[in-house]
């Protein structure tokens, strides 16, 4: 593998994505030659192209948690600040297991009077030493992987459960509006969530739109609100502004740059 090729990989796993005008500014080379190198790693099954970039290739299984941590932290605990801002105090939300939602999770330290229903034991376990907190946590099979709690009894356990907002990510945000998966029953949660919430809060970072996974756990329409660092596909954006989705960026800047 050529020494660029290493170091365009390495700036992957380390943002999660890369962009290929922002790489030719990087590197000063022609749109073309990073092209060709993005070929290459695609060709080596490392990174899954997209128009426009390229970001980690994941197959049909989500890679480690602790990994997944280290992926766009900086965007993720900007995402989790600006989530936490839209919840009220003395309030009852779900939040869904994730590395952007373990943000939104750490940001509602100052928050009071709330009843957070949650589907995973890192989370709930961190949220348990915060003072105005009530931590409420369904029962059923714990993934040895992340910490979900995962199952039909975890299912049936959040439809008791009537929130003013729940908080969820995704492993992947597909341009038609499809929020992807990689495990059916993280999906079966999901999907009861969002029934039994008024207001949704789908939390991703960049890296998530237009990455694969298998599963179909729903659909952007049914979400309310969406928070990323930027939401530079179109197609998204249009959606968004279709169906009334309210779109918070946390780097404008970039998004705009990159519409």
């Amino acid at each position: 593998m050529a020494n660029r090729q290493q170091a365009i990989l390495s700036l992957i796993r380390q943002n999660g994505k890369v962009w290929v005008e922002d790489l030719v500014e990087t590197f000063g080379t022609t749109p073309q030659t990073i092209r060709k190198d993005l070929r290459a790693l695609e060709d080596d099954r490392k990174v899954l192209r997209f128009h426009g970039g390229a970001t980690l290739f994941t197959g049909v299984e989500y890679m480690a948690y602790d990994t997944r941590r280290h992926i766009a932290s900086v965007q993720k605990a900007q995402i989790g600040q600006a989530v936490a801002n839209l919840i009220p105090n003395h309030t009852a939300l779900f939040i869904n297991g994730g590395t952007t939602t373990e943000a939104v999770a750490g940001a509602l330290k100052d928050h009071v009077g709330l009843k957070i229903i949650l589907d995973n034991v890192n989370i709930s376990n961190a949220l348990r030493q915060i003072g105005g907190v009530e931590v409420v946590i369904a029962g059923g099979i714990v993934r040895s992987s992340d910490g979900a709690v995962i199952g039909s009894t975890a299912v049936d356990f959040i439809r008791q459960f009537r929130t003013d907002y729940a908080v969820i990510g995704a492993a992947g945000v597909s341009s038609d509006g499809a929020l992807l998966d990689f495990d059916l029953r993280e999906a079966q949660i999901v999907r009861a969530i969002i029934e039994n919430a008024r207001h949704v809060i789908l939390a991703v970072d960049s890296t998530k739109f237009e990455a694969t996974a298998p599963v179909v756990m729903g659909r952007m329409e049914q979400i309310d609100t969406l928070v990323t660092d930027r939401c530079p596909v179109p197609a998204l954006r249009a959606f968004c502004r279709e169906h009334d989705i309210a779109l918070i960026e946390t780097d404008a800047d970039k998004s705009l740059r990159n519409a």
